[in-house]
């Protein structure tokens, strides 16, 4: 038996889907369906009452481009995105994080995925940890949570004791 739910959860009866190409020749032709709602909410378990996601944001402190990269980065998010929450600038590791980094935090899906989209060509050196925010800290930031760039170990431990 999977721990996990299958995806397909209230689809049980639904009709089979073609298998008919579109014009493209690779990609199948999906027949027209109401808008998901996780356009515009966030799929259960991630509680977005006080936000979603979180962007971790990591730099190496003991490198000056990179720091440098890392500042500017910051203050373009703040110019760039105001709607979202950006907090301080660390210069060293905090919580379970094992390097220097800054936080943002995104309030809706579309925030999200546009904030999502525009670090990935904007990250430069920095890497970047992102992850949901459930009841579950520990699974947010280890089964839940996702890299763009190069991972880095998290202490997590913290998290399995609460």
């Amino acid at each position: 038996m999977s721990p996990w739910k299958s995806p397909l959860e209230g689809y049980e009866n639904a009709e089979p889907l073609p298998t008919t190409l579109n014009p493209d020749g690779k990609s199948l032709y999906n027949p027209p369906a109401a808008k998901s709602i996780t356009y515009d909410e966030f799929p259960k378990p991630i509680i977005s009452s006080n936000n979603g996601f979180d962007f971790h944001i990591y730099y190496t402190p003991t490198s000056e481009s990179e720091t440098k990269y890392a500042r500017e980065l910051h203050e373009r998010i703040r110019r760039e995105f105001p709607e979202l929450r950006i907090y301080r600038f660390w210069d060293r590791a905090v919580g379970p994080h094992p390097t220097a980094m800054f936080e943002v935090n995104t309030f809706t899906p579309h925030q999200t995925g546009v904030f999502f989209s525009w670090l990935t060509v904007n990250r430069g050196p920095c890497s970047v940890l992102i992850h949901p925010n459930t009841d579950n800290e520990y699974r947010d930031h280890t089964e839940l949570m996702s890299w763009m760039g190069r991972p880095w170990p998290l202490n997590v431990e913290r998290f399995r004791e609460h």
